[in-house]
Formats: C-alpha cells, sequence, structure tokens
C-alpha cells in the first residue's frame, strides 16, 4: 500500500504543480492584458479630451469672427472647398485703402496697391487656401441696387487679383452684402464711406 502511494505521488506531483504553474501563468496574463487594456482606455480618454478642448478653442475662435467671416467659412465648409476649415485672416479694405466713389465700383489706384499687397500676402501662404470676396455698399439707392453695387465691387476685385496677381478664380468667390451689415451709421458722409467697401476672408 505504501508503494502505491509512492508511486500516486509521485506520478501526480507534477502534474498538481504543472496546474499551480499553469494557474499562475494564466494570471499573470490576465493581469498584464487588464493593465494594457487599461492603458489604451486612459489614452483613448486623453485623446478625447484633447479632442474636445480643441473643439472649445475653435469655438471661441470662431465666436471672435465677424458675422461676415463666420458666414464665408460655413459657406465654405457646405462646398467642401477647406481642408482645415478655418479662418486665415480677414482683412477689410474701406474707403481709406479701396477707395470706391458713391455708386461707383472702379478700382483707384489706391485700390490697387492694396490688393497688391494683399495678394502678395497671399501668395506667401504655405497650404491650400480659398478667398471669399465680399461687397458692401452704404444706403444710398434701392436694396436691389445696393446689391447688384456691391456684387460689382466684389467681381472688380476678384478680376484684378486673378489677372495681376495670378490667384486662380476657382479660389476664390465673390457676395455681395449690399447695405446690409453697415460698419458705421449711414446718417453721416464718414459713415457712408467707411461702409463702402470689401472684405475678404482667406480661408484653409
Amino acid at each position: 500500500m505504501k508503494k502505491f502511494t509512492r508511486v500516486f505521488w509521485a506520478l501526480a506531483l507534477p502534474v498538481v504543480l504543472g496546474a499551480c504553474a499553469t494557474s499562475k501563468s494564466v494570471d499573470q496574463k490576465i493581469a498584464a492584458a487588464s493593465a494594457q487594456s487599461n492603458q489604451k482606455i486612459e489614452s483613448v480618454a486623453s485623446q478625447v479630451e484633447d479632442l474636445q478642448q480643441k473643439q472649445q478653442q475653435t469655438d471661441v475662435k470662431i465666436a471672435e469672427l465677424s458675422q461676415s467671416a463666420q458666414e464665408a467659412l460655413k459657406r465654405a465648409q457646405e462646398a467642401g472647398v477647406l481642408a482645415k476649415g478655418k479662418v486665415v485672416f480677414e482683412q477689410t479694405f474701406a474707403e481709406d485703402r479701396v477707395k470706391f466713389k458713391t455708386d461707383k465700383y472702379d478700382l483707384s489706384a489706391e485700390a490697387k496697391t492694396a490688393l497688391d499687397e494683399f495678394g502678395t500676402r497671399v501668395k506667401g501662404l504655405t497650404d491650400q487656401y480659398f478667398i471669399e470676396i465680399q461687397g458692401h455698399t452704404d444706403d444710398t439707392g434701392s436694396e436691389g441696387h445696393n446689391e447688384e453695387l456691391g456684387q460689382r465691387r466684389a467681381d472688380s476685385v476678384r478680376r484684378y487679383l486673378s489677372r495681376e496677381h495670378k490667384l486662380p478664380l476657382a479660389r476664390m468667390s465673390t457676395i455681395s452684402y449690399g447695405d446690409t451689415l453697415p460698419v458705421e451709421s449711414n446718417k453721416t458722409k464718414a459713415g457712408r464711406a467707411a461702409n463702402r467697401r470689401v472684405v475678404l476672408v482667406v480661408l484653409e
């Protein structure tokens, strides 16, 4: 009987020890896998938090833009012409730089000089860009007339930038706001002059 017992334990002991070792190994693998999963979860959570912060920063920046720049960004996004979906800069050419006489849309020498500076700046951009050119008027004349006049002013700028600076027409669009977005009161001569302007919004 004792001989049988010794034989039994001689055969069973390696199996028991092996089972214990296997169980310990499985526990270690489970623990390692759990730790790795936790790290991945923490990493994903961190990435989500970063994205949320960036989105909040983007929302703040968009909120700081002018109404027309926000609308330009939305139109360009809907048209699918943006890579990054952001406003690079917004430049206003008011009466002091791009002079438009009442009811006129011809570019003056001062206007061309200002647009030359703008064209050089745009050509210095390293990323692809899109430009929305917005025409504005004072409230002299009817609503329909001002709408058309604002469009002609924007078109004049677009033609000049294309001809003189070789900016692609496909990367520029025009829109007229007419007299709907005044920056000054139209009750004064100076106010009306300030409202006769062109705004260029450069987008990426």
